[in-house]
């Protein structure tokens, strides 16, 4: 398939781009729901799972199908964020580079493997929290008119 990947009908109507006659009448339509998170997750993509998916269920594009992707996403953030954290730690230790750089053996400065882990982690994150419509750009697309009780009759006349 070419050219951009589809929205989620959901998402669709919560950024007001729905139209009758660009909806897939075969789109499989799961039941918006919280799913719980997974145990595998750490502190912090814990914290980041019960913030976020409060979110994503009031505006009614979670449903329980999508508890890997979102987990994934909250692992990604976890991962970034103690990345961040030990990356800050460093930097307390280390003025001259802020912990960005580091000596090997031979002595020659190198990149801090923590800064691509961060880096990884953030880019993650990012593709996908953009395939929960998270990002800035998506978020200027969403109407402020439209409300979790308005989405959620919509959603409702849809059978979603």
């Amino acid at each position: 398939m070419r050219g951009r990947k589809p929205k989620p009908s959901g998402l669709k109507l919560v950024t007001g781009t729905d139209r009758a006659d660009r909806r897939n009448p075969g789109e499989p339509r799961p039941v918006p729901r919280c799913p719980d998170p997974p145990p595998h997750l750490t502190a912090e993509a814990c914290a980041e799972w019960i913030r976020i998916s409060q979110q994503l269920c009031a505006l009614g594009i979670l449903s329980e199908i999508d508890r890997a992707a979102l987990a994934a996403y909250c692992q990604a953030y976890g991962r970034w964020v103690q990345a961040e954290t030990a990356l800050d730690q460093m930097a307390t230790r280390d003025q001259l580079t802020k912990g960005l750089m580091i000596r090997t053996k031979g002595g020659n400065a190198i990149q801090n493997p923590l800064v691509g882990t961060a880096n990884k982690a953030m880019s993650d994150m990012m593709r996908y929290a953009a395939e929960f419509g998270m990002t800035p750009s998506a978020r200027t697309r969403i109407s402020a008119e439209n409300d979790a009780h308005a989405i959620g009759s919509e959603l409702a006349e849809w059978g979603l």
